[in-house]
Order: C-alpha cells, then structure tokens, then sequence
C-alpha cells in the first residue's frame, strides 16, 4: 500500500468510529427513560452520551453494570416481579413512591435522586439533613415531579 492509500484508508475508519461512537456510547433505554424521568436530562445538552448522568451503579454493583445488583437495583427488580409487564418508568415510580430507603443510609430513594446521590450506594448520601432536603423536593413538586412521562 502506498502512504496515499494508507491515509485514505485511516481517515476511512475514523469517519466509520466517529459516526459509531454516539451510539456506542449511548445509554441503553431504561436510563434513558430513568434520566428523563428524574430529570437528570435537564442541565446537560449531551446528557445521551454522558455515563455520569445516571451511572450504571445507580442500579449495579459494577460500573460497567451487567450482572450484580445493588440494593436499590434489587428493588427494582422486585418491582417487575410485583407488575409483570410494567413499563420501566411505572416501576420506577412505585419503586420511589414507596418510600423506601434501598441502602439503609438514612435517606429515601426518591431524596437521594433528587439529591444527585445513588440510592444503592451507602457511602453515597445527601449533605443535607434529611428534613431539610424533604422540605426541598416538597417544593419542588414532590413526588409528582418523578411520575412518568405520557
């Protein structure tokens, strides 16, 4: 192969990367729906592409996500089992509207996504009192905020 070719050929895949990469790096469909839901999606324009605006171990053990669950990710799946058939986003919101604290850190679920936290994570919690975040996700809509989109 000549140089030419050699530069044709690379800038060849390149292109092919560049124009694979956003699906590659797209979240799969239930954080996709999670992020939209919880609003995750609402102060980042690439929020698609980005793996920190709802991380897989929002729900997993492992970053990469697959097998392993954390404790809020066992919730979920309890959930499914409990509405088979659900859609994601209506186990989502059972899930949060029983406001249950998945990893025993003090905080309920649905606190912990308004705060940015994950709710499978101990070592992951709020800053604030639990009071005072309560009094905050109250104003800003509460559970209602969190039920699915139609």
């Amino acid at each position: 192969m000549t140089g030419k070719q050699v530069r044709v050929l690379g800038a060849a895949l390149a292109g092919l990367v560049l124009l694979t990469a956003p699906a590659t790096l797209a979240m799969p469909r239930y954080r996709l729906i999670a992020a939209h839901q919880l609003g995750y999606d609402r102060d980042d324009p690439l929020w698609e592409l980005s793996r920190t605006v709802m991380p897989c171990t929002t729900c997993h053990l492992r970053p990469q996500g697959g097998q392993g669950w954390n404790a809020f990710g066992d919730s979920l799946r309890a959930g499914f089992r409990a509405e088979p058939g659900a859609k994601f986003a209506d186990v989502l919101y059972s899930v949060l509207k029983a406001d249950a604290d998945a990893d025993g850190d003090g905080y309920p679920d649905a606190l912990e996504f308004y705060a940015r936290t994950l709710p499978g994570d101990p070592q992951s919690h709020p800053a604030k009192p639990v009071a005072q975040l309560q009094a905050e996700f109250e104003k800003a809509g509460g559970m209602a905020q969190y039920a699915p989109k139609k």
